[in-house]
């Protein structure tokens, strides 16, 4: 992959995971909608800084007629994290995703553990099966919470770049590595909140809406003073969805529930050398 190829995969990405949730999303569920140009732009910006770190581990696909596919993965520490792959939903089923995979695949080599997160569709879910990962379902919790339900939150504050060596100190101990320069992309699109005391530490970043885009602690008291933290920040009359959360995440059931949200299972953790992380609740492509 090349920097001017970014674009061009963010459309690809785009509208192959848009004709994905379309075609696999359930009764209830917030409906399918083409990522829009401000999500566009965040993930472009976070492909050029993985491809600016990892450019052994971004891969493209073409043809004749241009880019067909992609595979964005990255080490950290010795965990390798597959980010985003997609090919043109034309072309699936013809091996073109199998070649991308084993180009990023091999990027990781030296890992002792592995990480990414699936979607529920059969090919991808059998491809990463074949490839050695243990498949964890994932929930999602969304709605619009109930402003009656928020306790008083305390000991949270927000977070800086100048807690880069909390953030990664609570990574280690929760996925077994550090999201290193990853923080300062997040930093840029999210708010960061922060909870430290004698007993446990932990953060979490939280979109506009509310919804935590990734939230790791070292214990599950301080999880869930992040999570409601992250529910109360947002606007009343806005649903948020709180994502990413496995089986070893109960605490983030038992809150998203107090606060009246809606239980959905969709897609899978896929975990090589390691189990679930908790507390935890990864981001979808920098886990």
């Amino acid at each position: 992959m090349r920097p001017e190829d970014v674009p061009v995969v963010e459309r690809i990405s785009a509208t192959a995971f848009h004709e994905l949730d379309a075609r696999t999303g359930q009764p209830g569920w917030p409906p399918p909608v083409l990522r829009p140009p401000d999500r566009a732009s965040a993930w472009v910006r976070r492909t050029l800084h993985l491809l600016g770190t990892d450019p052994g581990g971004c891969w493209v696909s073409e043809d004749e007629s241009g880019l067909t596919g992609f595979a964005v993965s990255f080490t950290r520490e010795l965990m390798w994290i597959l980010a985003s792959y997609g090919v043109r939903p034309e072309l699936q089923g013809r091996g073109v995703g199998t070649q991308l995979l084993d180009a990023a695949r091999h990027h990781g080599r030296g890992c002792l553990r592995g990480m990414l997160a699936s979607s529920a569709d059969p090919r991808a879910v059998r491809r990463y099966h074949g490839a050695g990962f243990t498949l964890h379902p994932q929930m999602f919790l969304h709605g619009r919470v109930d402003r009656s339900a928020l306790p008083v939150v305390e000991k949270v504050r927000d977070g800086t770049a100048g807690d880069r060596d909390l953030l990664d100190s609570v990574d280690r101990r929760t996925r077994g590595a550090a999201h290193l320069g990853d923080h300062e992309v997040l930093l840029s699109t999210h708010r960061l909140v922060v909870s430290e005391t004698g007993t446990g530490a932990g953060y979490a970043y939280v979109d506009s809406s509310g919804s935590p885009a990734l939230l790791a602690a070292t214990d599950r008291r301080t999880a869930r003073r992040l999570l409601w933290e992250a529910l109360a920040s947002g606007p009343a009359d806005t649903d948020v969805e709180v994502d990413h959360v496995t089986a070893a995440n109960p605490w983030a059931i038992d809150v998203g529930m107090a606060a009246g949200l809606a239980l959905h299972q969709r897609g899978y953790l896929a975990l090589r050398g390691m189990k679930p992380p908790a507390p935890y609740l990864h981001h979808g492509s920098l886990l």
